[in-house]
């Protein structure tokens, strides 16, 4: 088959999403050639990730896209959900594309058979949190995933809990739903011991507490902190915590609530870091705590395995499945069970070097190259399929191309008619007003004679 695929549009500053899409992104080019499918890398602008792999043949979408931004009648949403994206549709179709690969999850073409995505359906699960509720952003991801998972030949998921979800709320046949796990990324298997000068500038403490993650709500950057005055005021231990990502809005509260619980000598915000400062803070830090109330996977977890960082995270539906006994998992919504997780970790020696081994197997559990290698199989087995139809567009069911053209004929014959019929009434409708116009003046002839 000839298969389009998208390159990651994600920017740097959203974090996970990017190294996820990235990672996919790059490994499936690196294996393509292990792969009986022609590839066609599709882009919005040449400096993407694409210029990787000058190998493949690469199109240009920056000007249909722009053109779209110019003639559409208001502006480009920001939420980033894509569907109905025809200028792209008509691109893959004049390039012969047969099967549509896009690694990002909030970008679909519909007209062509195509593999969705999904990281979450968190709106359906937790639909009072205000990123996936606030300024309509409920609605925009139901209707992209109502409409882009039922049209999908393949929706790929990480977990069986994802899997049910998309069962559950879209009623997607279950042969249609593939597992393939959250690879780790390779920066964080193949990284060497970090330079400490990176982190000099921070002048950060020793032993603390790393929590990598935008400041969305859900992140539950505040049951973390509520955990360190827990131990500060039962224990009077005062654990530091290191926060890095971009604010999503909830940065501002985040802030509030340190100062409120007089903690600003423990929290340090050191905003986006670039991933070499990434990787020091994951392998200087004491444990990551990911007490985030999103699932079923979260990518940096998998991060700290490979970088040698043992694990807390949230004990959310799916994180058995993606974590294993590799990390501590604790309620969100328990400070004590937070703070009680910590504190076990840092008076038990052995436990957290058993946490560190488990991580590192489990790091190398499923790679970017293993996903590549899944989704090459859906291509093999979605072409058995594929090979019933031609490139070119079909035509409505039942018709032929020569019936089409009868059709339109008809068409224009009956809008002639009506044309014709138009023309007719607006010559009474013209002769009617030249009557109307002779009687008026009649009538005004009279008054001046009744008048003299």
């Amino acid at each position: 088959m000839k298969v389009g695929l998208f390159s990651p549009v994600a920017s740097e500053n959203i974090g996970g999403g990017y190294t996820f899409e990235q990672e996919l992104f790059e490994r499936a080019l690196e294996y393509a050639s292990t792969s009986k499918h022609e590839f066609v890398v599709f882009e919005v602008s040449s400096s993407s990730a694409a210029s990787k792999f000058p190998n493949f043949r690469h199109v240009s979408l920056e000007s249909a896209l722009s053109a779209q931004h110019m003639q559409a009648s208001t502006p480009t949403p920001k939420h980033g959900y894509q569907w109905k994206t025809k200028c792209i549709a008509d691109i893959l179709t004049r390039e012969g594309i047969e099967f549509f690969v896009n690694t990002s999850p909030e970008i679909a073409v519909l007209e062509i058979p195509y593999v969705a995505i999904v990281w979450d359906l968190q709106h359906r699960l937790q639909p009072f949190f205000p990123e996936v509720s606030s300024r309509d952003i409920w609605q925009i991801r139901e209707n992209f995933f109502s409409n882009v998972l039922k049209r999908a030949a393949f929706v790929v998921t990480g977990t069986q809990a994802g899997k049910n979800e998309i069962h559950l709320f879209y009623g997607i046949p279950d042969e249609r739903i593939r597992i393939l796990p959250h690879p780790t990324p390779r920066f964080a298997l193949e990284a060497r011991p970090a330079n400490v000068a990176e982190l000099e500038k921070y002048k950060l403490p020793r032993d603390y507490v790393f929590y990598p993650a935008q400041f969305w709500s859900h992140k539950n950057h505040v049951g973390l902190l509520r955990a360190l005055v827990r131990l500060k005021e039962t224990d009077n231990l005062r654990l530091p915590v290191v926060f890095t990502g971009s604010d999503r809005g909830n940065e501002d509260y985040v802030r509030q609530t340190v100062r409120t619980l007089q903690l600003e000598e423990q929290v340090h915000f050191l905003g986006h870091v670039p991933r070499e400062t990434l990787v020091a803070l994951y392998q200087n830090a004491f444990v990551l705590c990911y007490p985030s109330f999103f699932g079923p996977e979260n990518l940096p977890p998998l991060e700290a395995f490979a970088l040698g960082c043992p694990v807390i995270a949230a004990n959310v539906p799916g994180v058995g499945e993606q974590l294993g006994d590799a990390a501590t998992l604790v309620n969100p919504v328990d400070e004590v069970e937070i703070a009680q997780a910590l504190k076990s970790l840092l008076f038990n020696k052995a436990k957290r070097e058993e946490l560190i081994r488990r991580g590192k197997e489990r790091a190398r559990r499923f790679t970017g190259s293993d996903f590549a290698k899944g989704l090459f199989a859906l291509l093999d087995e979605f072409q058995q399929i594929r090979r019933c139809w031609s490139v070119e567009p079909q035509a409505a069911s039942g018709s032929t191309a020569m019936d089409d053209q009868q059709d339109l004929e008809a068409k224009e014959r009956v809008i002639q008619a009506q044309n014709r019929d138009l023309e007719a009434k607006e010559k009474v409708i013209q002769a009617q007003n030249r009557e109307l116009e002779a009687k008026e003046k009649e009538i005004q002839a009279q008054d001046r004679e009744l008048e003299a």
